[in-house]
């Protein structure tokens, strides 16, 4: 019997250790373009529904309403996102990218393209395709 508990075969050791993996990946292709994975996601899922509210996004991008506000002023800074107060509840605040925002997640595509490429390279593509399938269920069965 093993004195210790065997780590490197834990599913959450091996889902923190890919996450390493990707983080790093996304930074080496998008180094250009100073984006984290987070404000990327938060680029285009307000590109699809433009005008959302900072709770309803951060849940959509799956991040700590807690410290999102943080994130978006970072990305009102670059001038890629634009934040108002909701003109029937001033405490609610609405979001939408700028156009020099949409511009920067157009020029973005390519390289997390290259990047997600990169992360999956060394599956073959009937494991990519389950290993997305089972990473989304994973998720998806561990959702609230």
């Amino acid at each position: 019997m093993p004195k210790s508990f065997d780590f490197r075969h834990a599913p959450g050791h091996l889902i923190r250790r890919a996450h390493q993996v990707a983080v790093a990946i996304f930074m080496e292709e998008t180094g250009e373009h100073d984006v984290t994975p987070v404000q990327f996601a938060i680029l285009n899922a307000l590109i699809d529904d433009p005008g959302e509210d900072q709770v309803t996004l951060a849940a959509q991008v799956a991040f700590d309403a807690a410290t999102f506000g943080s994130v978006i002023g970072r990305l009102e800074s670059k001038g890629w996102v634009r934040r108002e107060p909701d003109g029937q509840d001033r405490r609610r605040k609405l979001l939408w990218v700028t156009p020099q925002g949409e511009l920067a997640a157009a020029h973005m595509r390519r390289a997390v393209a290259r990047a997600q490429r990169r992360i999956l390279a060394p599956l073959q593509a009937a494991e990519r395709d389950m290993l997305v399938a089972l990473l989304d269920k994973l998720v998806q069965g561990h959702a609230r």
